[in-house]
């Protein structure tokens, strides 16, 4: 079997990648408008109630239209899954594999397709699109190697005269509950985990981005995935969602989303429901409020540059962007200026057109990130951005909030956007102290040359994933598994070595000889 290796990136800057990927966004756009259908049981559903995907860079533009689940169909897919569980339990490890592997290389190759698709129907630009599309396939690629792994089994001390292993089994039907902002890979990520395990799925993807998920279920069936084994119900959180963390069958949910949603998921999942007869497992990502910090010996071209990058890819709507620049004192007005110079020479527009940050997903989002402003120019000093428009699209500038106490709401609040909140230190424990003064605890980054400050920081900054001399978001599947405390949810380290085991039982076989 060939080694995992990290999807790489498309470089745009080739004349006959640019090509592709247009000739890639022209077919997509030659597909919109659509209908999708529910899939349960490979049985196409088509529902009088739909969920109408736009393009949020470009209001007026239909991506398709999606049909929406109710409780009724929730259950027929609870069944159905139920049912399936019972046969693809028993199918081997490595023939569960060889169906991931398949459908990497399936994406793989209409990489560019999925990635279009992400432009319009997400609003990412091009680079982040690729970047999505390439971790679905690392997610892929990386699980079914780690399940051949699981599939050994753990050999345990035995005494003579003994035999003793442990083995693991899968669980039963699981939820996913999966998001917006990585409507591919972290959607796909979190699917193929509970499949590859043995598990069957019951998949409802966000609202915003329900077409992505339509068109990975086609690759799925492509690939050879048995009928029943991830059903497609994509519908209302509150119907939906919320009849099926209740089920009293359902075994696992896997979320990813707001911290009220995780909250209110966790909470609903671990009441015992009449019927029910084992303690659901919940998995949970839930955000973050991410600090870069910036010791006053660090190299500050580098600090500037990790700043932007890290708080304005994607708009900042990734739950690892940089929410907050935590800067000392003696380098705090060189590291802010040059932050926003650079800041300043950034493109916004539609992602098509190569736009180096495109729209926020909708009109919520707007609305609430447009409320932040005003409550950031109350709290510090505008000092870039602070414009909104969404006359055509869900624009927001890139903005720069300074002067913040660390204790204003600006410090302290998910914010999910565009905007990024700078704040002094007085000395380096007063910066990872100021860092860790939030509800999350996802990603952390400090800039430093000192290697005494490196290792407190790797103690004492309170993150699932802390990055020195660098931004703090890309982690990179089996490179940098994903996951945060507090919060943020129950640190799974998605791509990790551990990840696999959410999903699954471990047995402990004993037989005296």
């Amino acid at each position: 079997m060939i080694p995992y290796r990290h999807e790489p990136a498309v470089d745009f800057s080739k004349e006959e990648n640019k090509k592709a990927f247009q000739a890639a966004l022209g077919k997509v756009e030659s597909e919109l408008g659509k209908s999708y259908d529910l899939i349960v049981g490979g049985e196409h559903i088509s529902t009088n109630e739909k969920i109408t995907s736009i393009n949020p860079g470009k209001k007026d533009q239909v991506i398709g239209v999606v049909s929406k689940a109710n409780k009724e169909i929730a259950e027929k897919a609870m069944q159905t899954a139920l049912e399936t569980y019972e046969t693809w339990r028993k199918w081997d490890a490595k023939l569960r594999a060889d169906i991931l592997f398949r459908t990497a290389a399936i994406v793989r190759r209409r990489k560019h397709e999925f990635s279009a698709w992400m432009v319009l129907e997400a609003g990412k630009p091009w680079d982040e699109a690729d970047g999505d599309t390439s971790e679905a396939i690392d997610f892929m690629e990386f699980y079914a190697r780690q399940m051949l792994k699981y599939d050994k089994g753990y050999d345990c001390l035995s005494e003579p005269g003994d035999h003793n292993e442990m083995f693991y089994k899968p669980m039963g039907v699981g939820v996913v509950i999966s998001p917006w902002n990585f409507p591919f890979a972290i959607m796909a990520g979190m699917t193929v985990a509970g499949v590859v395990t043995g598990n069957t799925i019951l998949l409802k993807p966000a609202s915003n981005t329900p077409v992505v998920a339509a068109k990975f279920m086609e690759v799925l069936e492509e690939a050879g995935l048995p009928k029943g084994v991830v059903n497609f119900i994509p519908g209302s959180g509150s119907e939906v969602g919320d009849y099926l963390v209740d089920h009293p069958k359902t075994r696992f949910i896997n979320f990813t989303g707001s911290r009220d949603v995780g909250t209110r998921i966790y909470e609903r999942a671990s009441k015992v429901q009449d019927g029910q007869v084992w303690l659901k497992r919940v998995v949970a990502e839930m955000g973050g409020k991410d600090t870069i910090v910036v010791d006053n010996d660090a190299d500050l071209e580098l600090a500037a540059q990790s700043i932007v990058y890290a708080a304005y890819g994607y708009a900042g709507q990734k739950c690892s962007a940089c929410s907050r620049a935590v800067v000392h004192e003696d380098v705090y007005d060189e590291v802010l200026n040059r932050t926003v110079e650079i800041a300043k020479g950034l493109s916004v527009g539609e992602p098509k057109d190569e736009n180096y940050m495109g729209p926020v997903i909708d009109e919520g989002a707007f609305k609430k990130i447009a409320s932040y402003i005003e409550i950031g120019k109350e709290e510090g000093k505008l000092v870039l951005g602070g414009e909104v428009d969404d006359s055509k699209g869900y624009y927001i500038q890139p903005t720069i909030i300074a002067d913040l106490d660390p204790e204003a709401r600006l410090m302290k609040e998910e914010v999910f956007g565009p905007v990024l909140a700078f704040a002094k230190a007085k000395d380096f424990d007063e910066a990872i102290e100021i860092a860790n003064n939030t509800d999350y605890a996802l990603t952390g980054a400090v800039i430093t040359r000192d290697r005494q400050k490196i290792a407190i920081a790797r103690r004492d900054f309170h993150v699932g994933n802390l990055y020195i001399n660098r931004g703090c978001t890309g982690s990179v599947v089996g490179y940098q598994p994903f996951g945060g405390f507090k919060m943020s949810g129950t640190d799974a380290k998605a791509g990790g070595p551990d990840y696999l085991s959410n999903f699954l039982e471990a047995k402990t076989y004993t037989e005296k000889l």
